[in-house]
């Protein structure tokens, strides 16, 4: 396991550092750190169902976003590191609880880890799906790393033009590395499947935030994932966003998502065949 860490390609940002001695732009050395574990009921209503999503958030992050809304968790290292053993017995603790399945949030990089504490985890009688949660930054042989260990993956597809993501997330080559990722999660995972009640069993779910004065990036994006996935894929369009962190200084992004951003989002998630899009509240 350690030789992953060594020379550490396991996002698109491939530092080449050795994190069992140094840290990377993640800011995370080789030991999983953990901020938070919840029973969720917030995911997407096939993930979340009626008993909850057994998430796991991991701290620190490859990203630098400036509307963080987990800023404290993702970029300022809040949180606990915990052995491979403890993370299998937290798995099986969540497991325990009634949840659907074990939400892995931000597990990037923190994945031969991971990988480990799922071999324990399925040996000492865990069974139910394992989600990965990831923001999409992921080394196309990382996603081959996870083959056979992840059920359901639900990455982040934040942006098209490079510019973008390097203006709001400090993050170059964004959409090439993440949509050659989500090509090998649809390719190890196929159809999305779901159990009597509609909760997922198996399967790709792409998220998309919705960012205000930003609609072209959601254009160029959904465009891409009609005209290259396959036509049955779900989507999970985000209206959520609010300003917070460093976004109060930029006066594109300093307020919500508009109405009529909105109805322009909304006319175009029409053309998909399954998915989410989430209402737009400003209460």
């Amino acid at each position: 396991m350690e030789e992953k860490y060594n020379k550490c390609h396991l996002c698109g940002f491939g530092c080449n550092v050795d994190r069992t001695q140094n840290v990377g732009v993640c800011r995370a050395k080789t030991k999983p750190k953990i901020a938070l574990v919840s029973k969720h009921m917030w995911e997407e209503p096939c993930i979340s169902g009626t008993n909850g999503s057994g998430t796991i958030f991991f701290s620190g992050c490859n990203f630098s976003c400036v509307f963080c809304q987990n800023h404290e968790i993702s970029q300022n290292e809040f949180g606990k590191e915990v052995s491979i053993e403890r993370l299998a017995e937290i798995m099986i603790e969540q497991q325990d609880r009634g949840v659907h399945n074990i939400n892995l949030v931000s597990p990037t990089i923190f994945v031969p880890s991971i990988i480990e504490a799922i071999k324990i985890a399925k040996n000492n009688g865990l069974k139910i799906p394992i989600v990965y949660n990831t923001n999409g930054y992921d080394d196309v042989e990382t996603i081959k790393m996870l083959a056979g260990y992840i059920d359901i993956y639900l990455p982040d597809l934040k942006y098209f033009d490079d510019e973008i993501a390097m203006k709001y997330s400090k993050i170059p080559h964004y959409f090439e590395t993440a949509s050659n990722a989500i090509k090998e999660m649809q390719k190890q995972v196929g159809k999305c499947v779901f159990d009597e009640n509609g909760i997922i069993k198996k399967g790709l779910i792409i998220r998309h935030l919705i960012l205000p004065g930003n609609i072209i990036q959601t254009k160029k994006v959904l465009s891409w994932i009609k005209d290259n996935l396959d036509k049955d894929t779900y989507i999970s369009v985000m209206a959520q966003y609010f300003p917070t962190y460093k976004a109060k200084e930029d006066d594109t992004i300093n307020r919500k998502i508009s109405q009529r951003e909105y109805e322009i989002v909304e006319e175009l998630v029409q053309n998909f065949e399954n998915g989410y899009m989430q209402e737009l509240r400003y209460s």
